[in-house]
């Protein structure tokens, strides 16, 4: 017999637990948790508030009687675990009821205590209308507060942000985003998110970039926001998503070895520095499975595997398979557009000084000939060297999600940008396309490293840069760019001797491929020509009308 002792449920703790008692019967498994809910939905939380998820119960995944039921668990809820003893294998819990201590042995500890929301220590922050969304009560909190507020400021434009920003908007509130940095969504790259800002601001979001938050101050029954360029923006609720911190204070008082950032440093099994006791979820950092330094993902698949990982290792031993590390996949809807990422951003490449480049691709989620094609785009990082795929970022309206499973597979398979023009991925025209969009990014990325092609990720500024935009004439005539000339591209061969040969031209059209076929045309006839990568949708050029970028 063993006893297991798990401080903190939801994710990490509660896969780990479950895994333990599928494999041994014999096995006392104990659950601290501080909070009265052991087992929650924390990703559905946001959609509760809004009414998207109409039943509370819904997201109570599990009770302590249910556990006890299902797992022969013993839960304790409204517990808190104050001390551990690392040489004592005891881990000293207070009753949160009446006070009551007492100390716990354990042959193996879980830690899983997650990770909690940052509240910076600014002036008004404990004011009584601005809110955190980290559990059950705070969502309460939030979805009563809503009911009686006509306006909310959500600090913060992450994935959380951006969830919390729809939902209130869904039950009438007027909402504002503050976002420190420049664009919303700061994990992704800066265009890959222009499609979402567009989304916001053409559902009434006000956004308010390159701003941040500098203290509250209460005005009647609403809050007064002062932002660091000097506005001010009045709320009757805010909500703050301005990211998580490992809440590891109890790990760091045991003597557990932590990282840069506060998280527990665990091994591949998940063990901690100190034997016999494990971690798991938000609160640990990990192997990254595309650099040499560990990863802190505080999401909920990585959470689950890991938990379900130390509960290998502590029964299966050898025959146990350790954690292989994480990706950061993730994704979001807003409205009607999703934008989703895996492996790492070329803002991280260049932070690293890792080689890499780049492509970029636009096309419809499925043929376009078929009713209802949307249209998506998909950014590819890769290695010069070895062609291996680094990252992926997708956005769009429908399929971003299928896109970026193939892509977060294609890493993990340590795939090369040759793979991705040969994959044979499910197709029928209501489903996807002959030539998947993950398919186009091979070819074009193959197309770039054989030479075949140099892209630009910008339009050219340069006045002696010739601009040609190949789309047709009534395609352009609704969304002119400015500073193009025009030659529609069935009528470019016949068209070269209106361009000046001494002078770099830089091809245009709407997806990407028209521009490819362009270049090649005129780089086969003498011309130094460069295609703009990804065609114009999902352009940020501040020349570009705002709806050419997005539509």
């Amino acid at each position: 017999m063993k006893k297991l002792v798990v401080i903190g449920g939801v994710a990490a703790g509660g896969s780990f637990a479950a895994r333990a008692r599928r494999l041994s019967e014999a096995a006392e498994i104990t659950v601290i948790e501080r909070g009265p809910d052991v087992s929650f939905a924390n990703c559905g939380l946001p959609y509760y508030i809004g009414g998207e998820i109409p039943q509370r119960e819904a997201l109570a995944v599990q009770t302590p009687q249910s556990l006890k039921g299902l797992l022969n668990l013993q839960v304790r809820v409204r517990t808190e675990a104050v001390a551990i003893d690392p040489a004592g294998r005891r881990v000293k819990v207070r009753n949160l009821g009446d006070g009551s201590e007492e100390w716990l042995a354990y042959d193996a500890l879980m830690l899983a205590p997650g990770a909690v929301p940052v509240r910076p220590p600014l002036p008004g922050i404990d004011g009584e209308n601005i809110f955190c969304l980290r559990n059950l009560q705070d969502m309460d909190r939030i979805k009563s507060a809503a009911a009686s507020s006509a306006s909310a400021v959500v600090i913060g434009a992450g994935f959380i942000g951006l969830e919390m920003a729809e939902q209130l908007h869904r039950l009438g509130l007027r909402v504002s985003i503050v976002e420190l940095q420049e664009q919303v969504l700061p994990q992704l790259d800066r265009e890959m998110s222009a499609l979402m800002e567009s989304e916001l601001k053409d559902n009434g979001i006000e956004l308010i970039l390159g701003d941040g938050i500098a203290s509250f101050t209460p005005k009647g029954s609403a809050t007064s926001c002062q932002l660091n360029s000097g506005r001010k923006l009045d709320a009757d609720l805010v909500v703050l998503s301005i990211g998580v911190r490992p809440d590891t204070g109890l790990a760091k008082e045991a003597g557990l070895e932590l990282g840069p950032r506060g998280h527990i440093h665990v091994d591949e099994w998940q063990r901690t520095s100190v034997e016999g006791i494990y971690a798991a979820g938000d609160a640990v950092e990990t192997a990254d499975r595309l650099g040499a330094s560990p990863a802190a993902v505080p999401l909920g698949g990585p959470a689950n595997r890991q938990g379900r990982v130390a509960a290998d290792h502590i029964f299966l031993g050898a025959r146990a398979k350790p954690y292989p590390g994480s990706l950061g996949t993730a994704i979001v809807r807003v409205f009607n557009v999703a934008a989703g990422l895996t492996g790492w951003t070329e803002r991280r490449l260049r932070q690293a000084a890792r080689p890499h480049r780049v492509t970029l691709v636009n096309d419809n989620h499925h043929a376009g000939y078929f009713p209802g094609a949307k249209p998506m785009a998909l950014k590819v990082l890769w290695d010069p060297e070895d062609g291996r795929v680094l990252g992926a970022q997708a956005t769009g309206f429908k399929g971003i999600d299928k896109r970026l499973d193939v892509l977060a597979t294609a890493i993990v398979g340590k795939l090369t940008i040759d793979d991705l023009c040969h994959l044979e991925l499910s197709y029928a025209p209501p489903f996807g396309s002959a030539k998947d969009i993950v398919n186009l990014a091979g070819f074009a990325a193959t197309n770039a490293r054989d030479g075949l092609v140099e892209n630009v990720h910008q339009l050219p500024d340069d006045p002696q840069v010739q601009l040609i935009d190949v789309r047709l004439k009534p395609v352009v005539q609704a969304h002119p760019l400015k500073g193009a000339v025009n030659i529609p591209f069935p009528m470019l061969r016949s068209s070269l001797d209106k361009l000046d040969r001494n002078r770099p031209v830089v091809t245009v059209c709407t997806f990407g491929k028209m521009s490819y076929f362009a270049a090649r045309i005129l780089l086969q006839n003498g011309f130094d020509a460069k295609s703009y990568s990804g065609g114009i949708r999902g352009s940020i050029d501040p020349r570009s009308p705002a709806k050419l970028a997005t539509s």
